[in-house]
């Protein structure tokens, strides 16, 4: 079956992330849940380019991810790759002009990994959810290898890159939120693609590369 054709452009707008972002982290999020807690922000870069790996718990990650890492901890935007299901109607205008681009992740089109290069290659801020769907059973699933292999073509594109991958768990209490729920964020030291893209076979490297973020994602999970 053929990828699916999904359109690429996005932007974030200045406007809407600044009536959104404070609206979600001062109001929306402090009301429905109880306590959150976020550790290890240090480790998250304030420039160069970045892919967020974060685990996939609920619809609720999509704002955690702003509040733990965006314009108010590192001064930057977060571009956030979506299923191209969810880019339809008014849900994909907002998502498109929040920074939001397309990848069917069935079939995923290289025009999609393409423009995902491009983000990194200008040293944006990407949100990659590599277990690729929503899991509310607690476990890290298998990591999609889509991640790995559109790092290692950035890297491999521009020696010196330098991008970076920082393994993030979100864990809520009970696994599936309500409100009241307490959330922990947890943010490991990233990952250095240079130290992965070096061998010249894309697909052994991306295979390393895709096994040692799980092991990263289960080990912070683990210990929260």
């Amino acid at each position: 079956m053929p990828a699916k054709v999904v359109s690429n452009t996005s932007r974030v707008s200045p406007w809407l992330t600044s009536l959104l972002y404070p609206l979600g982290h001062y109001v929306v999020l402090p009301f429905y849940f109880g306590q959150i807690e976020v550790t290890g922000q240090e480790h998250l870069p304030k420039d160069g380019p970045v892919i967020l790996a974060p685990t996939h718990r609920s619809r609720w990650d999509a704002l955690m991810m702003p509040y733990s890492t965006g314009q108010k901890v590192t001064g930057r935007d977060l571009r956030f790759m979506v299923t191209a299901d969810e880019m339809q109607g008014i849900q994909g205008w907002f998502i498109r002009h929040l920074g939001g681009f397309a990848v069917d992740l069935r079939h995923p089109a290289i025009s999609s990994l393409r423009y995902g290069v491009e983000l990194l290659l200008s040293k944006q801020m990407l949100v990659i959810f590599p277990e690729g769907g929503i899991f509310q059973d607690g476990a890290i699933h298998p990591i999609k290898p889509g991640l790995a292999r559109l790092a290692i073509q950035a890297e491999s594109l521009e020696p010196g890159l330098g991008v970076k991958i920082v393994p993030m768990s979100i864990r809520y209490r009970p696994c599936i939120p309500r409100w009241g729920s307490d959330v922990k964020i947890a943010i490991a030291p990233p990952l250095s693609v240079a130290d992965y893209a070096a061998s010249g076979s894309t697909k052994k490297e991306a295979r390393l590369l895709t096994a040692d973020l799980e092991i990263a994602l289960k080990n912070l999970d683990e210990s929260y």
